[in-house]
C-alpha cells in the first residue's frame, strides 16, 4: 500500500495528478505548487516518479513489440509451406463465397 505521509497525503500521487494535468511541467513548478498545499516534496521524487511513469509506457511497448515479433517468427513460412498456404487460402475462399468475400472479410477485420 502506498506511503502516506503525516496529513494523510501520498505525495507521489500529487506529482501523478500535476503531470496528468501538465505533462511538460518543471520540477521547480510542481515543488512549488505542491509547497502552497503544504506537501514538501523535492526535485528527486518528481523525477523518480515520472521516470516510473515513462517506465511503465516503455514496458509496454517493448512487450506489445516482443509479441509481434514472436508471432512473425511463428507465422515464417518457408518455400514448402507456401504452396500449402496457397491451398489453404483457396479453400477458405471456397467455403466463404469467393475470394472476393474473403478479400472484404479480411479488409473488415483489418480496420
Amino acid at each position: 500500500m502506498a506511503k502516506k505521509n503525516d496529513n494523510g497525503v501520498n505525495k507521489s500521487e500529487e506529482i501523478r495528478q500535476l503531470l496528468k494535468a501538465n505533462p511538460l511541467i518543471a520540477p521547480k513548478a510542481v515543488v512549488a505548487k505542491l509547497a502552497e498545499k503544504g506537501i514538501e516534496v523535492s526535485p528527486a521524487l518528481f523525477y523518480f516518479v515520472k521516470g516510473q511513469i515513462k517506465g511503465r509506457k516503455a514496458r509496454k511497448t517493448r512487450s506489445s513489440e516482443n509479441t509481434v515479433t514472436k508471432v512473425a517468427e511463428s507465422t515464417h513460412v518457408t518455400r514448402t509451406d507456401a504452396v500449402s498456404t496457397i491451398l489453404k487460402v483457396k479453400a477458405w475462399a471456397k467455403e466463404v463465397g469467393g475470394m472476393k468475400s474473403l478479400k472484404a472479410l479480411v479488409e473488415a477485420l483489418s480496420d
